[in-house]
């Protein structure tokens, strides 16, 4: 996110005489969404800074500067693992690994030791103690919720072993038998669906707006346009009425369990 942005923003907002809540009240957004722009964790809609630019009466500064394209996955998704700590729910679609919050230290470690350009044993270590502190968010068990929805590739397609995957799947089953995940496999039967085009992070906040977090190959981005954000949420709607009830779905993930571990 832009530091510099949400700087100056709060320089107008000071020079102005107004507290964040008054600023908040002119452009019609909540404190806590002018807080997070000014610390640099939050960019406006184009909507918000027109709104924010009346309300400080800064021409149009804050809509012309807001910045175009957003950085890459890897130093981009400091941002979006923020916005996951704060969220009170969060709908997870996982196409090619189980999502990074609902992952065992011995799957975070395969799919890390297996990545492209190679990484060194420190900066594994380093990106698997991350990957568990993003999950300790399950340790309250209430909020966030957490839905996640699984293609059937993700757990066909083993990740550091049998033993590993056995775990992996274990471990899912626990969280959605305790009620603390809403577990959804999207079957191989189903075909193609909305999703296909790569991950998707859905996040809803108590007092701010949604976003979404996307990502493909080596890339990354943070949607927080209302209408992007609708349109993604009606593709996960879409994908999730051709999956798995829960039922089906843990029973589906306890056989895959059964013959990794028939078969280690």
């Amino acid at each position: 996110m832009s530091t510099a942005y949400g700087n100056w923003l709060r320089q107008q907002r000071e020079a102005a005489g107004l507290t964040q809540q008054q600023l908040a009240d002119m452009a019609l957004m909540t404190r806590s969404h002018i807080a997070h722009i000014e610390a640099g964790r939050r960019l406006p809609s184009r909507e918000d800074a027109r709104r924010l630019d009346a309300a400080l009466n800064t021409g149009n500064v804050l809509s012309s500067f807001l910045p175009e394209k957003e950085p890459a996955v890897a130093d981009y998704f400091e941002a979006a693992r923020s916005l996951e700590q704060q969220a009170v729910m969060i709908r997870e679609f996982a196409m090619s690994f189980v999502p990074g919050i609902l992952q065992t230290e011995a799957y975070a470690r395969a799919i890390t030791a297996t990545s492209f350009p190679p990484v060194s044993e420190a900066e594994c270590d380093r990106l698997v103690v991350t990957r568990l502190e993003r999950a300790k968010i399950l340790d309250d068990p209430v909020t966030p919720v957490v839905w996640a929805l699984i293609d059937e590739a993700v757990l066909r397609r083993g990740a550091g072993g049998r033993e590993v995957m056995a775990e992996q799947v274990a471990h899912l089953v626990d969280m959605a038998e305790v009620g603390r995940v809403r577990l959804h496999v999207l079957p191989f039967a189903a075909g193609r669906h909305p999703l296909m085009e790569g991950m998707l992070s859905l996040l809803e906040f108590q007092d701010q707006p949604s976003v979404a977090y996307t990502e493909g190959i080596g890339m990354g981005k943070l949607h927080d346009s209302p209408s992007m954000v609708r349109t993604l949420e009606t593709r996960y709607a879409l994908a999730l009425s051709d999956a798995l009830p829960l039922q089906e779905s843990l029973a589906l993930l306890r056989g895959i369990a059964r013959d990794l571990e028939r078969h280690g």
